[in-house]
Formats: structure tokens, C-alpha cells, sequence
């Protein structure tokens, strides 16, 4: 009985750490549907996914799409790879319950 409590012990504090390892969850803004501009502050190419710090102060966590349209500032279609940390961007959301989707994304 002993034996079995020191394993669930060291069981539980190993779930514990395994836990607090992980990534670090960010808190996100849910906004209505509209065109944003901010700054990239997160760029994460493997998920297609990108923060975006509005100039309002709104954090926005963007999963693209396929239907997500990607352009440089004149309007010429632009590759994920060429978002970058700290860059301008502005954003087309559309607001879908306790979800934002990226319409289009524009480099600045």
C-alpha cells in the first residue's frame, strides 16, 4: 500500500511538470468583423498561424485558411513565408462565434 501511494505521488507530480513545460497560453481578443492594423507578433509558418497586436492593444490569434488571401502592400500576392515578426500588417476577420478567421491578410 505504501509502494502504491509513493507511485500515484510521484505520478501526479510528474503530471504536474509535464504540464507546466508546455507552451504558454496566450489571452486572445475576440473582435467583431472588420479590417484591423497592427503589428505581427507571432509568426508561426508550421501551423499557418499568426498574432497580431492591433493598435488598440488587442491581441489576435489568426489560423489561415485556404480561402485566406495573403497580399503585399500593392495588392500582389505575397507567400506565408514572407510575413515576418514585428512586421505591419493589416487584416481582414470575420468574427465566428468564439472564433476569428482570416479573410485577407495584407503586408505592409
Amino acid at each position: 500500500m505504501k509502494k502504491l501511494i509513493i507511485v500515484m505521488t510521484v505520478a501526479i507530480c510528474g503530471l504536474f511538470v509535464f504540464q507546466s513545460c508546455g507552451e504558454a497560453s496566450r489571452d486572445t481578443d475576440i473582435v467583431e468583423s472588420g479590417t484591423y492594423q497592427g503589428v505581427a507578433e507571432e509568426v508561426d509558418p508550421g501551423e499557418q498561424e499568426i498574432y497580431v497586436r492591433t493598435a488598440d492593444g488587442k491581441l489576435l490569434e489568426l489560423y489561415f485558411t485556404e480561402q485566406t488571401t495573403l497580399t503585399r502592400a500593392d495588392g500582389s500576392s505575397a507567400e506565408f513565408g514572407e510575413l515576418t515578426e514585428g512586421g505591419n500588417v493589416e487584416v481582414q476577420v470575420e468574427k465566428t462565434g468564439n472564433k476569428l478567421e482570416p479573410i485577407a491578410v495584407k503586408i505592409l
